[in-house]
């Protein structure tokens, strides 16, 4: 999962940008107003975490523009302002969570996971497919019971398709949300990484959709 983390303070961004990583994540971050709405409209990301109080742009601002330009990723908007009024205007504005400062990184984490499910059309943090389960909280996944040795990319690769399942996703929209910017992602990358992945949950899981991407189902091993 790719996410945008958008905040100034120079000690919360890196902090939140480092739990997110851990939490396996792909993170940008902007420190100001005007980069963070480009990064917004130009990037494909499934989740955004929105300080109020920026540089250049301000936070609603943000958001307004990235709505008003049919960007429809989930919005969760961070700031140490806890007036009801500015929440509820957030909200207005096309936010889908508020999260006021200080706060528990831990909770932060779990709502961003939830708000990513809820996108997606899931309501809990496992995501069943057939007899495959995949565990967003612990990143771990089981098929038919059984604990699957995934590595982190190799989780990233089911989590992304759990979240988008029976939709073919094309191999460059996977490499935009399974690589950092420091790895290199291509449709080739993508393709042995589907191969290594299907030895271990089943062939016939994985179908390629020549032309469209590649689909998750609940196909028998």
């Amino acid at each position: 999962m790719r996410a945008l983390v958008v905040e100034d303070d120079p000690e919360i961004g890196p902090d939140v940008v480092r739990a997110l990583q851990a939490a396996g994540f792909i993170v940008d971050l902007a420190k100001n107003g005007e980069d963070a709405w480009f990064k917004g409209d130009v990037e494909d990301y499934d989740v955004a975490i929105l300080d109020l109080g920026l540089p250049r742009l301000d936070g609603l601002s943000v958001l307004k523009k990235w709505r008003g330009n049919a960007r429809v990723f989930p919005v969760l908007i961070l700031s140490a302002r806890g007036d009801w009024t500015e929440k509820v205007e957030g909200i207005e504005a096309g936010a889908d969570d508020y999260v006021a400062k200080p706060f528990e990184m831990g909770e932060l984490i779990t709502r961003v996971r939830a708000l990513i499910r809820r996108t997606a059309g899931h309501a809990a943090s496992t995501l069943s497919v057939g007899d495959l389960q995949i565990d967003t909280r612990r990143m771990s996944a089981n098929l038919e019971g059984v604990p699957l040795s995934l590595s982190q990319l190799e989780f990233r690769l089911l989590n992304y398709l759990a979240h988008h399942v029976d939709r073919a996703v094309p191999a460059s929209e996977l490499a935009d949300h399974l690589y950092g910017a420091n790895e290199a992602g291509d449709s080739n990358a993508i393709e042995q990484l589907v191969v290594r992945l299907r030895r271990k949950i089943g062939t016939k899981r994985i179908e390629t959709k020549r032309g469209f991407g590649y689909v998750l189902t609940a196909g028998d091993a």
